[in-house]
Order: C-alpha cells, then structure tokens, then sequence
C-alpha cells in the first residue's frame, strides 16, 4: 500500500454507514446542536424507580432489571480458557451480589467501608462491586498484575477493611504486606482448596453459600461515596480519587450518547477491571442499559479476539489504540477470516486515537473507530466522536450534550498554568493551543482526592477543572488534543506535542508503535526525538530513520519532525496501554528507572 493511500485526506470527516438506532427511551441523540440546548442535569434520567432522596447503583444497574422483565436476560457472559465460559442472568448476578452483601453486614461492613477488590475479568468481581454497594460500602479496584508495594499503597491510602483477590495473588502479594494495613481485616479469595492461613481469610464461595438469601439495598443519596479509584502513581504516590452514586448518570447517558448502547446489544468492554474504564463501562454502565455484557481474562491475542466477536456477536466494542495498533500488526488476514458483521460501533479509551487507526478500521472492520476523551478524575465521557457525528480523524470529537468544554489559555509567564484576569480564567482563541478544561458540577465529576484536600481544590481554577491535558478546539466545535502538560517539548522556541509527531509517523507502514520525547540539545534547548517500533519485514538500520524523518518532515515541517529516531521493539506502556514517556525520558538521559508499577512488563 502506498503511502497516498495511508494518508488521512486533510482530516476529512467520515460520514457512517450505519443508521443511527434508537436508544433507551429514546435518548439517542440525532441532532448534536439540539440535544446540546435543552439537556439539563437535574432532568436527566437515570432509570431510577424514582424514590426520593435515594439513589444507589446497585439498584441502577442490577437489582430493579432483576426485579422486572429482563430478570432472565443475560447480564453477564465470562470467558476464561482456565474456567471455561459462564452465562449469569440479572436475576442470578443480583442474587448472588444480595448474598455477599449479607456476608459484608455479618463481617460488620457498612456505609463508607472500603472493600478493595483485586480480581482480573472475572463474574466474581461483578458480584462483589454490586453487593459492595448493597451496604453502602465504597468499591476500590485494583489491577491485578500490580505487586506488593503498589497494593500496599493503596490499600493504605483507602483505608481498605476488605480484600477479594485470588489464592495465588494472596500467597505472592497480600501476606507480606497485611502488617502495613491494620485495618484490612478480611479477606475472601475467589479460589483455592484446602485450609485457609487464618480466621481473616475465607473462600468467597463457601461465604456466599453460608450467607441468607433476601435482598439487600442500602438506602444511599446521589452524593454518599461508592468508587474509590486510583490514579496511575507515574509520576508520584498514586492519588484516591472518589466518585459518588450520583456518577451513575453519566454512566447511563454517555453508555447511550457515545457509545449508542440500548438493551438488545452484545457490549464489550476489553478494559481490565482494575482500572476506571473497566469499571464504570465494563461493569456499571452497560448494565445500567440493560444489555448484555462480555468479560475476557485472556491476554491480547488478535485470534481470540476476532473470534470472540465473532462467537458471541459483539455489537458494540469499546478498547484501546494500543490494542487496534496490535490488530493492524497482524494484518488484514487475521481480521477476515471471522465475520464480523455484528459490529454496529467500535470506540477507543485510555489514549488519544492516531488518525491512522480510525482509516484502518473503516478499511479493514468496516466501521470507523470513534474516539472518547475522559480521565478518572471526570468519572465518565466527557468529549467523544459521538455517533451522530460525522468522523474527523485525529479529532476528539465534541463535548457530551451536558458537558461544557474549553480550550483556556496559557499562562505566557508560566504555560503550565492557566492565564487568569480579575480572578477569572481566560478562554483561548480558536484554533490556538491551551488548557482543556471542564466546568464544574456535571454528576460524575470526582468529589475528592482522599485525605488531600488542597492537591483537590489546586485542580480547579474559577469554576474549571484543569485536566492537565493540552487541546485545541477548530471552527466547527472539534476538539483536538495535543499533549499532556508535562509532556510538551520546548525547541527553539517551538512548543511541540509528542502526540502530533506519533501521529505523523504512525501513517508510515513501516510504523507500528511509537514513543516521542525531547532530548537535550545544547543549541534548541531540546529537540524531538522518537522511538519507534518497526513492522515486521522492516530493517532497524540508519536509512530506516532518515526514511522516518524525511516522511516526518513532509507531514509535519522541519521544525516539529524529529530529528533523532531509534528503534525499540518493545516500548514501555502502563497497564491502560499509554507508552510511558518519563520513563523514555529516564532512559534515554541514563537515569534510574524508579518505580514503574503501572509497566505492562515490571
């Protein structure tokens, strides 16, 4: 394929081919500039039986389905090659969940009680977060590929009374650490035979077979804590980030505005759970809906997942730009020989989305991949290439109806911080570059970083949170990201965003991954240099990288092109599938690598 044919044509906008679908109760949005006038907050729906004053979203989500019409629709279908397949209707899902919340009451745990679970994608982890909210207790994720130190931090942090968590990761992880974290004093383990280490420990399996069956329902408001997240700790002690009941809203509206889920679909989320995405839509937004949702502990494999869309007729498919880069490394082949004809929307998370992705997927699956932008400290989308839009690759797309976005201007002292006048943050012109920012109030937006009350009240300027993420937005309302803050380079007096050079590169078919930092030059200050890993078939060698930078150069100008490139066939990314920068950073000026718990390979 020639590189012509691999440019994205001056970001055109893709128009769909599927038809826009009703969604529930007619919430599917068809016309964007009507739905963003008249949607309000306080009229938004939730599915709520309507009790005032309550709201909890095991109800939400699980509990008044089981007790409706869909009580026999499937709520859940886990594959495991270690376990083999499992189906869990709502009605079995809200049965099991009421038996681990009597089991938490026994064991004396109640409203504001932090139950950490440390499980991959598996149906236990459902069952726990929704008996977890039964009583009122606050649910805290944790990937569980994470090792001691990493646990022992946030466990600490959260306060944590309650552990589920396999019998393997216990033994490997939990044991030595239980001293550091004297209020954890219970732990389930969703497997293992034989005695358990002490009266602490117990099988979830034989816990929930002791407990009385019967419903289970704390009566929460819309602000009482229930998620308790972290964030990633790269550059820092990782940071408690509360989420509320009312965060359920967003759940349902951006599960139907963005994603155009409604009860009839096969969703998948590949997220792992330990992490905001894999909870909010991988648990608690598709159920919200009412549709069926698919689990997969398995690693990447471009098989397995083919297949698995394939076999269980997945509709609507939420993952990463990491992963669809790992489907384009396998090529065209792969992709058809499994009909995938069940595909309604694809949609990416956890990264920006190369222009070059989106055109491959439209070629090759047949559909456009639709970006989404959200953070863990919004809780929920909030600025996505929402299905009645048309596609511009490269684009973020445009702010959820019920969101308020804006491009805030630099600081020109201090360009890490936002421009303020009279106390007032100062909007950016359009096109130019600047802090993307989110005015207070929407439902999900993070209520807390525990115990650190000025590290929370310093992410919000006037009435705007700051995400820390740099954006502009065009004529037309598009909004385009350009780099993390603390990621910019600065040469010759350029302000350059990695994203944009990786961009640029990864339309290259030689490109399958890339990583872009600046490395000091004793002239411009820094310069922008790339590590790149290769496609099969293609040599590392010196006429690769000036091959790279020539192409480079005629996308993006002499002064933004890299000048350095190399070659890495392994780059680091976290475990929500980002190439980690610092630590690129770290490497290439020969400094210690520090701690790196969010590494895919540690």
């Amino acid at each position: 394929m020639s590189d012509d044919e691999r440019k994205p044509t001056a970001f055109a906008p893709i128009a769909r081919d599927t038809a826009v679908h009703p969604g529930v109760a007619g919430l599917t949005i068809t016309d964007y500039e009507a739905a963003r006038a008249t949607f309000r907050w306080p009229g938004a729906p939730t599915g709520a039986d309507g009790q005032a004053g309550f709201l909890n979203i095991a109800n939400e989500a699980l509990t008044r389905h089981a007790r409706g019409a869909r009580r026999d629709h499937v709520a859940l279908r886990a594959l495991s090659d270690t376990r083999g397949a499992s189906t869990l209707s709502y009605g079995d899902l809200d049965d099991a969940s009421d038996r681990f919340a009597k089991t938490l009451r026994t064991a004396g745990i109640g409203r504001g009680d932090v139950v950490f679970l440390m499980l991959g994608a598996r149906p236990e982890l459902h069952v726990c977060v929704f008996g977890a909210l039964k009583v009122g207790a606050v649910v805290a994720p944790i990937f569980h590929g994470f090792g001691p130190e990493p646990v022992r931090q946030r466990v600490a942090l959260g306060d944590g009374r309650v552990l589920v968590t396999t019998a393997a990761t216990y033994r490997r992880k939990i044991i030595g650490m239980r001293r550091a974290c004297p209020r954890l004093e219970h732990v389930f383990l969703v497997d293992g035979e034989g005695p358990v280490p002490d009266a602490t420990v117990r099988l979830l399996e034989e816990a929930l077979a002791e407990a009385d069956p019967g419903p289970v329902m704390e009566r929460t408001d819309r602000q009482s804590a229930a998620l308790l997240h972290f964030t990633s700790g790269t550059t820092g002690a990782p940071k408690g980030v509360v989420h509320v009941h009312d965060a359920v809203r967003v759940h349902r509206w951006t599960a139907v505005s963005a994603l155009d889920l409604h009860p009839d679909d096969t969703f998948w989320c590949t997220a792992d759970p330990g992490w905001v995405t894999g909870t909010s839509y991988g648990v608690i937004a598709p159920l919200v809906v009412g549709c069926t949702t698919v689990v997969d502990d398995a690693a990447l494999d471009a098989e397995r997942w083919y297949r698995t869309i394939e076999e269980e007729a997945v509709t609507v498919w939420y993952t990463s730009p990491t992963a669809l880069r790992m489907l384009m490394r396998a090529g065209p082949t792969a992709a058809r020989q499994h009909d995938l004809r069940s595909l309604r929307l694809i949609a990416s998370v956890g990264e920006p989305l190369n222009p070059d992705i989106v055109l491959w997927a439209r070629r090759v699956l047949g559909l456009p991949v639709l970006d989404t932008w959200w953070q863990t400290e919004t809780g929920g989308i909030m600025i996505a290439s929402l299905p009645c839009l048309d596609v511009r690759p490269g684009s973020m797309g445009k702010p959820v109806p019920g969101i308020d976005a804006a491009i805030l201007a630099p600081d020109p002292h201090a360009p890490d911080r936002v421009l303020e006048r009279d106390g007032e943050a100062v909007e950016a012109p359009s096109g130019q570059t600047g802090h993307l920012a989110l005015r207070a109030g929407w439902p999900s937006m993070f209520r807390a970083y525990q115990g650190r009350p000025r590290r929370y009240a310093a992410a919000f300027v006037d009435d705007w949170y700051i995400s820390g993420d740099l954006a502009r937005v065009d004529d037309d309302g598009y909004y385009w990201f350009v780099g993390r803050v603390d990621d910019m380079i600065k040469s010759s007096g350029h302000l350059i965003g990695p994203f944009e050079v990786e961009s640029a590169l990864m339309e290259h078919p030689a490109v399958v991954d890339v990583g872009v930092i600046g490395t000091p030059d004793p002239i411009a200050g820094s310069v922008v240099k790339a590590f790149v890993t290769l496609a099969d078939g293609y040599a590392p060698d010196d006429e690769m990288a000036l091959t790279l930078i020539g192409f480079a150069r005629s996308r993006l100008g002499a002064s933004i092109a890299p000048r350095r490139i190399e070659f890495d066939q392994h780059l680091p990314h976290t475990r929500s599938g980002k190439v980690l920068r610092r630590l690129l950073r770290q490497r290439d000026l020969g400094l210690p690598a520090g701690d790196v718990p969010m590494l895919e390979d540690p």
